[in-house]
């Protein structure tokens, strides 16, 4: 009788429902931070001559010139590669965590940095020609009219992209795209997964929770991965091809060192909410699952 008593472990979640699991989160979650997402890439992209800008004034000048669909370009890009980094990274880093936990016990923060980093280096090779795209798309509208891509969606661009430059130019800029993602994971996973394990005696599972360990994860992930994301955004929206080296040395010399945190509100406007909202859909679709098993 007293077995009634005894609390059965969550059922685990089979590998490849994380992967289902992880990009929906990200796909969700990618819809409601795209404005902050578009203002931050164009702020990287303004060089020298963005370096007084406000993230106001930036914004005001997309409103003015492109109108409230303006914020929205580039939309398909972002979710198609949610359906490809965040499932690829997601997945891997919860199916990787659940195969550790259960052979060795609680990973320690070192080994969940170093889970973090693999994982997002795989989603970040998968997912590499949806990030060209996006990066294309949500830059042409400071483009004077004549030089403008004019991509009609996701799969418009990537197939241009291949006509004209090759199939190797869906993986321009691959190297710091992989190079920003190992960081960014490692400090987002990692300080996710060791915030809500500190926090949960204190505050309890929950949406709080969750909301909690996320912003404290989603500042320290900008704070880390600013200066490589910067590299890479000036990386893949050359057309002609610049090393990371090249682009590091161009943004030192022009805008200071200071200039690799170029954009640093509307990073963390977009990594904060969509940290929040990419783990809070997670959590929730995870216990969806358990509920429903």
């Amino acid at each position: 009788m007293g077995d009634k008593n005894i609390q059965m472990a969550p059922k685990a979640i089979p590998g490849w429902l994380n992967f289902v699991i992880g990009g929906s989160s990200g796909m969700m979650a990618t819809c409601f931070v795209q404005p902050a997402d578009l203002v931050k890439t164009r702020m990287q992209l303004m060089g020298p001559s963005g370096k007084n800008r406000s993230v106001v004034s930036v914004a005001g000048e997309i409103l003015q010139k492109e109108g409230p669909r303006g914020f929205y370009v580039g939309l398909t890009a972002a979710l198609f590669r949610q359906a490809t980094y965040t499932t690829g990274r997601l997945g891997c880093f919860n199916a990787m965590f659940d195969y550790y936990k259960s052979n060795y016990g609680t990973p320690s923060f070192p080994s969940k940095i170093a889970l973090g980093v693999v994982a997002g280096g795989i989603g970040a090779f998968v997912g590499t020609p949806a990030e060209v795209a996006l990066i294309r798309m949500t830059a042409d509208g400071r483009l004077p009219p004549d030089q403008r891509r004019n991509y009609k969606n996701v799969f418009n661009a990537l197939s241009r992209i291949i006509k004209e430059e090759g199939i190797l130019g869906l993986w321009r800029g691959a190297t710091a795209t992989v190079t920003r993602a190992m960081v960014s994971n490692g400090a987002q996973l990692s300080t996710y997964a060791q915030a809500r394990e500190a926090l949960l005696p204190t505050i309890g599972e929950g949406i709080t929770l969750h909301f909690c360990a996320s912003m404290i994860s989603g500042l320290v992930t900008t704070a880390a991965m600013l200066p490589v994301d910067i590299v890479k955004t000036r990386v893949q929206d050359s057309s002609k091809g610049t090393s990371q080296i090249q682009a590091l040395k161009t943004v030192i010399k022009n805008e200071g060192v200071i200039g690799l945190w170029s954009g640093f509100i509307p990073m963390y406007a977009k990594m904060g909410p969509h940290t929040v909202l990419t783990f809070i859909f997670l959590e929730q679709l995870n216990a969806l699952y358990r509920r429903m098993s």
